[in-house]
């Protein structure tokens, strides 16, 4: 009977499906994911480790804490890196409005990046370097090569970010000149620049803030354009500014490398179309695509309070086309779009990828760096804003801290390769040999990996680029500075302060080797004699047991020694006084307990009790 049952069953299942409708086992081939989601849900959905996933943004140059949000596009990709097909997660309302609206081609329909849906899109460049060597300038140039003579004195309206047109191609600049602002959005996971200017003034030379601007773009995996500035200066030696680049491992193309290397003018508006061109190469080989076609999101160049028109924000689209009336989340604001304005003060009805508008119509203001997303309705916005405001403040409070343990944890558990260290100094003398030791440090295939290395106290600079690329900063004779220290608090970075240097490398080889976990030791806390053995059905075996000393807690580990030898070494699982369960049982007490694991209990047995102390 058993055997025609499992046959009728077989038979079932082997039938084709008459009506064509896929197998819920084909459903379940592609995996659905919301438009923004943390590492800890992509794992939970994926059913693997967070710490896999990170490794795998790692991998991937994005450098994602286990509790950062990331767009859809991002989890779309490091799922694909661990073999699984995913889709965009669809809403329950959108399939029916889908139902029930005509079928016709709609940028709406569109929500699965295709190949033939990916369009070229103007590169998004940030202008990089030391103070005093030209950003302003050169951006000031840059702008007006886009304005006509009439229109001379700059653009109607400054948004923060504005677009360039040569040969009939776009580019866009963040108008953010500074690492600050550039790594600060990076470290709220914002991947929002292409392409780096890194401006260098050719009578000065590399700079402390010039190599803190290539540490943070090669953290970002971001490539390089140098503008050699001042070329107009008598004073200006360029072939002795790219010997400094070159010993920064920037190799100018002239000098056999792959740098591209433009010596501009910012004043004099020398070479800034040459300057464009080179960008224009760049993103050619880059290939830089997005779809314009499906539902919008990008990040949040900049916001502010207008005491006029309320909030105000200037987002960057990066994929989908933004439109006026749509509805917005970011993080944990929402609104609808009642009006855009582009990045010369002329209302626009929609924005494509990569183009910065100004909109209109949040319930209060971004942070700059923040993710936006296009959702369905008003109502869907609410719902995820009020969501993602509930989660944010346990997400906040279980943030872990980048400090030497923890990145030697994840360093093991992801397999990750190098320990980040961001190291400031009071001397060259004192940096050079300490960077030298750093860097001979290997231990198991995993190495000290300097981002940044100069002298001086340290800044917050410092600390937001330990942020967005989880590394620690050293500090050897130095002070933080209160601005610094500040942030490291907020962001959850660990700063190590040192006086010796043999002490600093010690403690970096300790955390390569794991000395730096936490150790423990066990505290016995009481002991009992089994005195009866009683048998509870569904249970087992349980202890009557007698308290010789001190304390017995609920909470404690237990060994059963028989004969002196430990046959069970593990927790809990009851106990009670009588019927009652309590946390404790004192010294001259009777009680019955239960073990996880073990009831192979005897009359004579000894329990030992302990607690495990951070030692």
């Amino acid at each position: 009977m058993g055997e025609q049952q499992e046959q009728n069953e077989k038979t079932q299942i082997e039938q084709p499906n008459p009506e064509g409708v896929e197998s819920l086992a084909e459903e379940t081939d592609v995996i659905e994911l919301p438009s923004s989601l943390t590492v800890r849900e992509l794992g939970r959905l994926l059913d693997v480790s967070p710490i896999e996933v990170m490794r795998r943004l790692i991998s991937l140059g994005i450098m994602a804490t286990i509790n950062q949000q990331i767009d859809y596009d991002t989890a779309a990709i490091a799922a694909a890196e661990m073999g699984f097909e995913t889709r965009e997660e669809r809403t329950e309302e959108e399939e029916i409005a889908e139902a029930e609206a005509p079928k016709m081609p709609s940028w709406r329909d569109v929500q699965d990046e295709r190949p033939e849906d990916l369009r070229p899109r103007p590169a998004i460049v940030t202008v990089m370097g030391h103070v005093d060597h030209g950003k302003t300038s050169l951006l000031d140039a840059v702008r007006d090569t886009k304005v006509t003579e009439g229109e001379a004195g700059g653009i109607t309206q400054h948004i923060g970010a504005y677009q360039v047109e040569l040969q009939g191609k776009k580019i866009t600049f963040l108008d953010t000149p500074g690492h600050e602002a550039f790594t600060a959005m990076r470290a709220r996971g914002a991947q929002a620049t292409d392409i780096c200017i890194l401006v260098v003034a050719a009578d000065d030379g590399v700079q402390p803030q010039t190599k803190e601007a290539i540490a943070h773009a090669r953290a970002a995996q971001v490539p390089i354009v140098v503008a050699l500035n001042k070329i107009d200066k008598p004073e200006a030696n360029p072939e002795v500014v790219k010997q400094q680049l070159a010993d920064m491992d920037l190799l100018v193309e002239e000098w056999g490398g792959d740098v591209i290397c433009v010596p501009v003018s910012a004043k004099k508006h020398v070479n800034i179309e040459e300057l464009l061109e080179n960008v224009l190469l760049v993103a050619d080989v880059a290939e830089l695509k997005a779809n314009p076609s499906t539902t919008a999101s990008g990040v949040v160049i900049e916001g502010r309070l207008d005491t006029a028109r309320g909030p105000v924000a200037t987002l960057l689209v990066q994929r989908g086309t933004l439109r006026v009336g749509d509805s917005l989340v970011v993080e944990d604001i929402y609104g609808r779009v009642r009006a855009m304005m582009d990045d010369e003060g002329q209302s626009v009805s929609e924005a494509l990828p990569s183009q910065p508008v100004v909109v209109l119509g949040l319930g209060a203001v971004p942070e700059a760096g923040a993710a936006f997303e296009v959702v369905e309705s008003d109502r869907a916005a609410r719902s995820m804003a009020s969501e993602r405001a509930q989660a944010r403040k346990p997400a906040a409070a279980a943030e872990p801290r980048v400090s030497l343990e923890e990145a030697f944890a994840r360093m093991r558990e992801a397999q990750v390769k190098e320990l980040n260290i961001v190291l400031k100094a009071d001397v060259q003398g004192s940096l050079e040999p300490i960077v030298s030791s750093l860097e001979k440090l290997e231990t198991e295939g995993l190495k000290a990996r300097i981002l940044h290395s100069a002298t001086g106290n340290i800044g917050e600079s410092d600390v937001m680029l330990a942020a967005a690329s989880s590394a620690i900063v050293i500090g050897f004779n130095v002070s933080v500075d209160a601005a610094a220290r500040s942030v490291a608090d907020q962001e959850g970075v660990d700063i190590k302060l040192y006086s010796v240097i043999y002490q600093l490398v010690e403690d970096v080889d300790r955390a390569l080797q794991g000395m730096l976990e936490p150790a423990y030791e066990d505290v016995v806390t009481g002991h009992a004699e089994v005195r009866a053995v009683f048998h509870i059905s569904k249970r087992g075996n349980v202890a009557g047991c007698y308290v010789t000393d001190g304390q017995v807690a609920r909470n404690a580990f237990v060994r059963v020694i028989r004969d002196e030898q430990v046959l069970f070494d593990g927790r809990m699982s009851s106990l009670k006084r009588f019927t009652e369960d309590v946390k404790e049982v004192r010294s001259g007490f009777e009680c019955g307990l239960g073990l996880e694991g073990f009831d192979d209990f005897q009359e004579g047995d000894t329990l030992e009790f302990y607690q495990k102390e951070r030692v």
